[in-house]
């Protein structure tokens, strides 16, 4: 098999289109909201977990079905994700309450973070197959340009959607973008080895350490209620988080095939920092994608879809970034300029009022697209380098968590800032929150010496 056959487009597709269905619908729903409360009369507050359910379910679901995967074959846990997304479509596109659209979009979170850790998965075997050291760069920045900088994609997309044929279509919109993916991997996704086995119930609980999956989901769902509560902070429910992630840790250090290796962590203390700088710069590119929209709205009357069509440059830079980046297995500089470029960015939010002219606007999230593109080529290209193979579905997936982190974390302190009004000033606080965190961001790129400067090096 040579390097250009074992990469064909057959193969690369229903990988990159799988994984683009997760990265859209983070901000999809996001114009919808409105219509949506209007038609199961729920007041628009409520309607924020529907966002929520994604998130959560996405932080968990991205490393677990990346340790599914690793146990069971990719390709399995590939197709089965898109069967959940299916029906997660499905339920959104009849539901008639807000439980049910809830239970959709849980679907659809699911469903859909099994793809990408699953398609990392494929990608490293199908190299090993064809005896390269590591795939192509194009095909890990093809992937990472559907996983991740596609994300700012689903508010234009959702807000023609909507303005066309109604909300429901941000559900059904899945329907065939999963079925289509789920013919082609069933056509041109080799079929996976078979699973060693047969196991007894308790030796499948020890193989992909149901524990450490149920410790992690209990720590991860009380830390989103926390922060989801602000700014009416529950004590309560934040001391469970922390004891949830207490027990986490004692019980994965001693589990013999943990769900998280912290051993690993521990002794590779630069695939945390991976970690770390991903959650910092999705923080402030979710930021951005949602605090701005808002103000645009509150403040300057803009509409959804126009907010959503000004965001677009974000994504298209953002993607024009990527590859030219990962096929050089660029690290150490894309890292220094996603950044700089996120504070840059962050002290021209600093400086918007409701006069600044749009052209500003799109200056500023252009900044951010330059954040994006930079931080996900270059943080994906170090966790390949990182992790060893027998651990990449999950370490992809909880690459994907700490992203989903950062963006919960950014909810939260939207939430914060327009606790009681949108406006320059409340935009201007969480400017400087974003600033502060751009910062530390730059810190702790630049003050990193054991950053290489590309893969291999």
């Amino acid at each position: 098999m040579t390097r250009d056959s074992a990469f064909s487009w057959r193969f690369v597709t229903p990988l990159f289109t799988g994984s683009a269905i997760n990265a859209v619908n983070t901000s999809l729903i996001a114009t919808a909201l409105v219509p949506v409360a209007a038609a199961v009369h729920v007041p628009v507050g409520r309607t924020a977990v529907l966002v929520s359910a994604l998130y959560l379910a996405g932080a968990i679901a991205q490393p677990t079905g990346g340790k599914l995967a690793e146990e069971f074959g990719a390709r399995r846990v590939f197709l089965t994700g898109l069967l959940i997304v299916l029906a997660g479509g499905i339920v959104g596109g009849t539901g008639q309450s807000l439980t049910a659209l809830v239970v959709a979009r849980t679907l659809i979170g699911v469903g859909s973070s099994a793809v990408y850790p699953s398609a990392m998965l494929l990608i490293r075997r199908r190299a090993e197959t064809a005896g390269l050291t590591a795939p192509p760069g194009g095909v890990l920045g093809g992937l990472m340009i559907a996983g991740a900088a596609t994300a700012a994609l689903g508010l234009p997309i959702g807000g023609v959607l909507v303005d066309a044929w109604g909300w429901r279509t941000t559900f059904l919109v899945n329907l065939p973008v999963a079925l289509a993916t789920l013919v082609m991997g069933l056509l041109w996704i080799p079929a996976d080895p078979p699973v060693e086995g047969p196991v007894t119930p308790k030796q499948l609980a020890a193989r992909i350490d149901v524990v450490g999956i149920a410790g992690f989901g209990g720590a991860t769902a009380a830390l989103l209620v926390f922060l989801t509560g602000l700014p009416d902070p529950n004590w309560i429910v934040l001391g469970l988080a922390v004891l949830l992630g207490g027990g986490l840790v004692w019980w994965e250090l001693r589990a013999s095939r943990p769900f998280i290796d912290l051993r690993l962590l521990r002794a590779d203390p630069a695939l945390t920092r991976t970690y770390l700088r991903f959650a910092v710069a999705s923080l402030c590119v979710y930021t951005v994608l949602y605090g701005l929209t808002q103000w645009m709205q509150a403040e300057r009357g803009v509409s959804s879809r126009e907010a959503g069509l000004l965001l677009l440059p974000m994504s298209a830079l953002s993607a024009l970034l990527v590859r030219p980046i990962s096929r050089r297995n660029l690290i150490r500089v894309p890292l220094v300029v996603s950044a700089l470029s996120c504070l840059a960015g962050s002290v021209g939010v600093l400086l918007l009022n409701v006069d600044t002219p749009i052209i500003w606007v799109v200056g500023i999230t252009l900044a951010f697209g330059i954040t994006l593109g930079t931080s996900v080529s270059a943080n994906q290209t170090t966790l390949y380098a990182q992790t060893p193979p027998s651990q990449l579905g999950t370490a992809s997936g909880l690459l994907h968590t700490s992203g989903f982190l950062g963006s919960i974390a950014s909810t939260a302190l939207i939430s914060l800032a327009f606790h009681t009004d949108v406006n320059d000033g409340r935009l201007h606080v969480l400017a400087l929150i974003m600033v502060v965190t751009a910062v530390f961001g730059v810190v702790l790129v630049v003050t990193d010496r054991g950053i290489p400067a590309r893969a291999g090096t």
